[in-house]
């Protein structure tokens, strides 16, 4: 698996984003050097595809898999691209407070913490449905990463699109999210602009 090794903090300046999107706290107070420069059309729908997938944490592949399966669905295309990223199991972990970080979202999945629907889904791109019931396995729900997790997000409110419950770490998926319900910064215009040429 391709992983990007590039320091957190670095990534966010040269993408001209807030590390708090991501879920992390730190802050650089570094200038990005090229912050003056003059960015083509072309520069500045790059910035946006490569933004998208950064916050996700998506490679290219199956970024451009979910841009054609966007295509196919009906409505906005970009709409639809950033509810298909928006309904990924990982993100959806990470949006209901059970992990700090979608990084550790990713992982928290991964090491088959989590179940939809009473089953056990170790793939991060799972994608749920309205109604699916999201929850850390009763096994799991009494480990001390969890305790510390659940500390460090007690004032993390989650969005309109799910119902969470933090006494039994879990949550359910009431609708398919509208764009104005999703806070991410990424002007998906300009990456349907990128994919179309």
């Amino acid at each position: 698996m391709a992983i990007n090794r590039t320091p957190v903090l670095k990534r966010c300046r040269s993408l001209d984003m807030n590390p708090a999107f991501l879920g992390i706290s730190k802050t650089s107070h570094r200038k990005n050097a090229r912050a003056n420069r003059k960015v083509s059309e072309y520069g500045l729908q790059l910035r946006e595809k490569q933004k998208a997938k950064f916050i996700y944490g998506v490679q290219e592949k199956p970024f451009r898999n979910m841009f054609e399966k966007a295509e196919k669905m009906p409505g906005l295309v970009g709409t639809n691209l950033m509810q298909l990223l928006e309904l990924r199991v990982d993100n959806v972990i990470f949006r209901l407070g059970y992990a700090r970080t979608r990084r550790e979202a990713r992982q928290v999945v991964s090491h088959r913490h989590v179940t939809v629907n009473g089953k056990i889904v170790n793939i991060p791109s799972y994608k749920v449905q309205p109604g699916d019931v999201i929850e850390i396995k009763e096994k799991s729900k009494s480990l001390q990463r969890f305790k510390d997790i659940m500390e460090a997000n007690a004032n993390i409110s989650v969005p309109s699109w799910l119902e969470g419950d933090k006494e039994n770490l879990s949550g359910k998926v009431l609708e398919v999210p509208l764009r104005e319900q999703i806070d991410v910064p990424v002007n998906e215009t300009l990456i349907v602009e990128l994919y179309s040429k």
